[in-house]
């Protein structure tokens, strides 16, 4: 039961993290309409086709935590994609924030529980 509540964390961040990272591919979520700067940032990133990276990562991260394998890697490529969706909804649609935070709460707790694999990117060499 341990085991279970601990890779909860992972696999819920994982699906979330798949499932749009396939959505941005597919397109089978549809997305709301944005107006304004968010709007306009949004046209940007999707006409110059930076989503495609931005799906990419989101999809392998994704991929890599629900596989269980490589995990600090899943963690390495979602780490900037969560940075850009909370600086988005800080600056441009603060009231869309709730899944970005949610999500990134789910990543801290991954990245705990897997502090010692972590803990060389934090050294000074």
């Amino acid at each position: 039961m341990k085991h279970i509540l601990s890779a909860l964390p992972r696999i819920l961040l994982g699906v979330l993290f798949t499932v749009f990272g396939l959505n941005g591919f597919f397109h089978f979520i549809p997305a709301p309409e944005m107006s304004g700067d968010a709007g306009a940032f949004m046209g940007a990133i999707f006409h110059s086709g930076y989503f495609a990276v931005i799906f990419a990562c989101q999809l392998i991260g994704g991929v890599l935590l629900l596989l269980g394998r490589f995990v600090p890697l899943g963690l390495v490529f979602l780490g900037p994609v969560l940075v850009n969706i909370l600086a988005f909804h800080a600056t441009m649609a603060p009231s869309g924030a709730g899944p970005g935070i949610a999500c990134t709460v789910l990543w801290l707790i991954v990245a705990y529980q897997k502090r010692a694999l972590l803990a060389p990117f934090l050294r000074h060499h």
